[in-house]
């Protein structure tokens, strides 16, 4: 039986024996810093190439002086909008020359919120991303140092505090949804909304205020878990009412429940009842019927933060929050009621 060799990292010192030429002239070619003979740096590129060596960012950022790593700290990062924030940050952070380690905060509990910022600040980081969708990446950015360069991504159109945000307002774009639906002709729009872990719904509150101004007593909220079988356990239930028009679904996952639940019932969307999804996930344009729903670029916002973020790294105190409304975009899971 064999044994696997184990990998091991090339150094400079492996770089330098390959090339023949000692590690001071590796370092001179990959650092640029001063004159080294074309044969020589040559040498040392193909060796570079031959090993597979990869420079130690974080040793040469410190010899540097000039940190080129975002610490981004995130809660459930494979939720569709965590993980599309995740890679607007990355792309944008690829295109500044700049690197990002991401850090998952599993709770809000102080000692695992206090670890995981131990872990992300533990290599010489430029400046943190916090993802505040959840009371995880609350608490996250309340325990980040003093001094560190830090940008928060989520949902809203304001913030309090010297912290700069890239925010979507979900608010905004809920109120329009649900207004929407009101000028079809619903006497009413029920909600069934995502778990707000321990913050507030702009979602939630948006569809409230629409109700409220069109002197609509609000119904009770509906409450679910962010995924498509908890949407199609409130579909059984709802299937049989006939006060239910119009639903408002906290993303598009518990829409996608919901309408199957619906179907398998007899119950018909639009005909019968209209739904209204938030995200616009890349396959509900795709169901059928295809889902009207709120398009939430969140590359867009991992954009957008990384951008504020690389103007504070760079001395720019003038970076301000940016806040945009996502759309309505309207399919055929909406419709007027029935007579």
């Amino acid at each position: 039986m064999t044994t696997q060799k184990r990998y091991r990292a090339p150094v400079l010192a492996d770089v330098a024996r390959e090339a023949q030429v000692s590690v001071p002239t590796v370092s001179r070619v990959l650092n640029g810093s001063k004159y080294v003979a074309p044969e020589l740096a040559q040498r040392v590129q193909q060796a570079v190439r031959s090993l597979g060596y990869r420079p130690n960012e974080a040793a040469r950022s410190m010899r540097s002086g000039r940190r080129t790593l975002v610490s981004v700290l995130s809660g459930a990062t494979a939720n569709y909008g965590y993980a599309r924030t995740l890679q607007g940050i990355e792309t944008a952070a690829r295109r500044a020359g700049m690197s990002v380690t991401i850090t998952m905060v599993e709770s809000g509990d102080d000692d695992v919120v206090r670890r995981a910022v131990d872990l992300a600040l533990a290599h010489p980081t430029a400046g943190a991303i916090v993802l505040e969708f959840d009371r995880a990446g609350i608490n996250a950015r309340r325990m980040l140092p003093e001094g560190l360069p830090v940008v928060v991504a989520g949902g809203g159109s304001r913030r309090s505090g010297g912290i700069p945000a890239a925010l979507i307002d979900e608010r905004t774009a809920a109120r329009q949804a649900t207004a929407y639906l009101l000028r079809l002709g619903h006497r009413c729009v029920h909600h069934i909304a995502g778990p707000t872990a321990g913050k507030h719904s702009g979602r939630t509150e948006g569809w409230r205020a629409a109700l409220t101004d069109a002197g609509i007593q609000v119904p009770a909220v509906m409450n679910a878990e962010w995924d498509a079988a908890s949407g199609h356990r409130w579909g059984e239930r709802i299937a049989g009412r006939d006060d239910v028009t119009a639903v408002l679904c906290g993303n598009d996952e518990i829409a996608i429940g919901l309408m199957r639940a619906l179907a398998d019932r007899g119950v018909r969307v639009p005909q019968d009842v209209s739904v209204i999804g938030f995200d616009d996930q890349p396959l509900v344009a795709m169901w059928q019927p295809s889902l009207t729903t709120v398009d939430q670029d969140f590359e867009d916002l991992g954009e957008r933060a990384f951008g504020l973020l690389e103007r504070l790294v760079d001395g720019d105190e003038s970076a301000t929050s940016s806040v945009v409304v996502p759309q309505l975009v309207v399919r055929e899971s909406t419709a007027p009621p029935r007579d």
